[in-house]
């Protein structure tokens, strides 16, 4: 099977890609159950958060040089890289603006379309001998997968312009070091980390985190008075749910709040 799943304690989910989705992400045979898997636990109100992981020495290095070759060679090229981005780019849209927490665990190699996978996750855990790649430049291709987008945000313009334009090939270390990782782990403790992380992350409303990605994303492309406007918005809707009175509660109470799914 290309991807797997595993049910944790506190709605979390870890989703592990096989070696061969790891490292043929954006075939066909692998990428549609990944996307189908994903899909279904955003539609899951009872998935809190997902952990996301590949096998072996990749995380996800994206499309097959190989499909590559041969659909130049049949003229199918076009429509290959339209079709992949077709089922890339919605997966993407969906993970921002989920409620559901996405926390990669990035075992090994993330580069071109996969490293936009990684990126597109609210929290990244990177393995100490994992490395991040464009790998874009390299077959004359611009970046795609979200990342001149998702990139900039994490490490700023400069530095993510520069990890194009040198083709860079950042350790965890740099990764961290430049922001666009938020943890470097051991091997043997990163999936452990990246449940935790997830854990604590799933445990707020529903609403809180869905309505907080949102803003957060909108923030970098909006006017302050637009974006006051949409907090304002969110706000007076959560205010009305079954959360917000349990949060008042507990604070009332001087105890943890405890959060069902956010809906009157």
């Amino acid at each position: 099977m290309p991807v797997s799943t595993e049910l944790h304690k506190g709605g979390v989910r870890v989703v592990q890609m096989s070696p061969e989705a790891s490292s043929n992400t954006f075939s066909s045979e692998n990428f549609q159950p990944l996307i189908h898997t994903l899909s279904q636990l955003m539609d899951d109100p009872s998935c809190k958060s997902v952990v996301l992981t590949g096998t072996g020495r990749f995380f996800s290095v994206g499309g097959n040089i190989g499909d590559f070759s041969d659909a130049i060679e049949n003229g199918d090229i076009a429509q290959m890289v339209e079709n992949m981005t077709n089922h890339l780019h919605p997966l993407l849209l969906k993970i921002r603006a989920s409620e559901t927490v996405f926390v990669c665990a990035i075992n090994g190699d993330a580069a071109g379309g996969g490293l936009g996978l990684a990126l597109s996750a609210d929290y990244r855990i990177c393995a100490i001998e994992a490395k991040l790649a464009s790998a874009f430049f390299r077959l004359g291709l611009p970046p795609d997968g979200g990342t001149t987008w998702l990139l900039p945000r994490l490490v700023g313009f400069q530095k993510a312009k520069k990890f194009f334009f040198n083709s860079e090939i950042w350790s965890s270390s740099q990764a961290l070091e430049n922001g666009a990782v938020d943890e470097v782990a051991e091997s043997e403790s990163l999936i452990q980390r990246a449940i935790e992380v997830a854990s604590e992350w799933g445990s707020w409303s529903s609403y809180s985190r869905r309505s907080t990605k949102q803003l957060l994303d909108a923030s970098t492309s909006t006017f302050f008075e637009t974006q006051l406007q949409f907090e304002q918005s969110l706000m007076v809707a959560a205010s009305q749910t079954n959360d917000f009175s349990e949060g008042v509660r507990a604070f009332v109470e001087k105890r943890k709040p405890i959060f069902g799914d956010g809906e009157e």
